[in-house]
């Protein structure tokens, strides 16, 4: 990238950033909880690493990738201290490389990704956050077909698995709302599950939710994280 390009991207991304911190803050506001009560997680998959350097020099703390190993590739490049966050469906047989890089993954829906995780948090010698990815199909307690994520009955005992290993921290709830409706009260559905989750494990705080087209029902429904890519970087460069 060329120091003109490199200067017109940082600038987009700072106007970019501006505007989703301000619909963040407006949104906290309406909700009446603190902005520091959100993390903004900016999602960069299919993006350059030259991105995400310009994000953390913008002040970003969190990303967001889908994919390994793109995303495995992009925190070795990347000399900026951030929090690497693991947010995609993840095959058991990777799961060992992206408890190397990753510091919280988003997606775990199953035991057996609990213990794959947990070898590759052992072998790496160090902790790994995880939030439990609930599939709430249009009726909420009913998984949708095709769709990743745990079913809400599934919630505790993937919890407990969690709970009883040595390297991995339950840090809370994921979901995806489904396109085509109304996501606030998918939201506030995960919101009543993270609550419960909370008796049975007090340290889980964390609720994934919303995205660049729905932050602002998020935070209404207590969203602690949102994800959001497209309205910071653009629209995603065709993968062909």
């Amino acid at each position: 990238m060329t120091p003109a390009g490199r200067s017109e991207r940082l600038e987009e991304l700072r106007q970019n950033l501006a505007a989703v911190e301000e619909r963040i803050g407006a949104a906290c506001a309406a909700a009446d909880r603190v902005r520091s009560d959100v993390t903004l997680v900016v999602v960069t998959k299919t993006y350059p690493a030259s991105d995400v350097s310009l994000l953390a020099e913008l002040g970003v703390t969190d990303v967001g990738e889908n994919r390994h190993p793109e995303a495995g590739e992009k925190a070795a490049d990347v000399a900026a201290p951030l929090r690497w966050h693991f947010m995609g469906g993840l095959q058991t047989n990777k799961a060992g490389a992206v408890a190397r890089y990753a510091d919280v993954v988003h997606s775990v829906d199953r035991a057996k990704l609990v213990a794959s995780l947990e070898r590759g948090a052992v072998a790496a010698d160090r902790d790994l956050e995880v939030l439990l990815q609930v599939d709430l199909g249009p009726d909420f307690d009913r998984p949708s077909d095709g769709r990743s994520g745990a079913a809400p009955t599934d919630l505790a005992a993937l919890a407990d698995a969690v709970a009883g290993t040595q390297r991995l921290r339950l840090g809370g709830v994921m979901t995806v709302a489904p396109l085509g409706v109304d996501p606030a009260p998918v939201f506030e559905r995960l919101a009543s599950l993270a609550q419960q989750l909370r008796a049975d494990h007090p340290g889980a705080t964390s609720i994934s939710a919303g995205m660049s087209g729905d932050l602002e029902a998020a935070v209404a429904a207590g969203a602690t994280h949102l994800r959001v890519g497209r309205a910071i970087l653009g629209e995603r460069p065709s993968l062909g």
